[in-house]
């Protein structure tokens, strides 16, 4: 029997939905040291009930990390991910109704998590930390975000363009590790090794990547510090911020939000698409 059949059906019906955006992806961060809500669910039973109530609230797709990815994160190795992700990981499939993504740079723990029933993997580091990553979504079916990221901040750099030459790059890897076009989605990266201007082109840039890639884009802006840095607001106080960058986001061609709040972001997109229709 075909060990990653339920993970490649799930990653073909994401996969399918894709264009019919815009899809809520809600965040269920299992770290003790995520900047937003590091340690609230590390125990499975939190994990769950959270989950379930953002699929209530409308998510389309919840994304599960076991590595923060904050600005100054201590890594992890393959193994004590896997330790934290697992027994969350098996009962949340088991019980949700959702396609799941899992947040991991290793192959490792795509593997591990596909072979579960997972349907995405999201890559933050671009197929970039681990280069067997993109062969296991290769193998597995699976559904792959790659995210634009820079080493380090450098405000002189042109963030558009360094995003053209590095999607270039990351899909000439998944080409060559057979990823499938149709299940790849890019992500600008907003708060990854860019200044606060370079964040706000970045949102700006949705269209043009969905344009030159012809690729479903993702923005995950929630909560970030260049909203504090704006407005002052605490991170427990950023969702008018979030919901202006995602909206403006979606106005430029990004269609999938991953998001801390989940049903503000479904009752303002909503509301956004009604009016467009109108």
């Amino acid at each position: 029997m075909d060990s990653y059949a339920k993970a490649r059906a799930a990653a073909d019906a994401l996969a399918a939905r894709f264009k019919a955006a815009p899809l809520v992806m809600g965040i269920l961060n299992v770290t003790p040291d995520s900047f937003s809500d590091g340690g609230r669910f590390v125990v499975a039973d939190a994990a769950l009930d959270h989950s379930l109530a953002m699929a209530a609230a409308g998510a389309d797709i919840i994304d599960i990390g076991a590595e923060s990815t904050r600005p100054g994160f201590i890594p992890v190795g393959a193994e004590e991910e896997w330790a934290r992700l697992e027994p969350i990981l098996a009962p949340l499939l088991a019980r949700l109704d959702l396609p799941v993504s899992v947040d991991t740079t290793k192959a490792f723990v795509a593997r591990k998590a596909l072979a579960l029933g997972a349907a995405m993997i999201n890559d933050v580091s671009g197929l970039r930390a681990d280069p067997a990553l993109a062969e296991v979504a290769a193998e597995c079916g699976a559904a792959l975000v790659v995210m634009h990221h820079c080493a380090e901040v450098d405000p002189a750099r042109d963030i558009v363009a360094d995003m053209f030459a590095f999607f270039d790059q990351t899909l000439a890897l998944a080409r060559a590790a057979g990823v499938m076009r149709e299940k790849i989605v890019l992500d600008p990266g907003v708060g990854f090794g860019k200044s606060l201007r370079q964040n706000l082109q970045a949102i700006d840039a949705c269209g043009a990547l969905h344009e030159e890639y012809g690729l479903p884009v993702l923005i995950g802006a929630s909560r970030k510090s260049f909203i504090g840095a704006l407005t002052g607001a605490p991170v427990e106080d950023r969702l008018a911020g979030t919901l202006a960058a995602h909206l403006r986001a979606f106005s430029r061609g990004a269609t999938i939000f991953r998001v801390h709040d989940v049903a503000g972001h479904v009752q303002a997109l909503k509301i956004w698409s009604e009016i467009e229709r109108a």
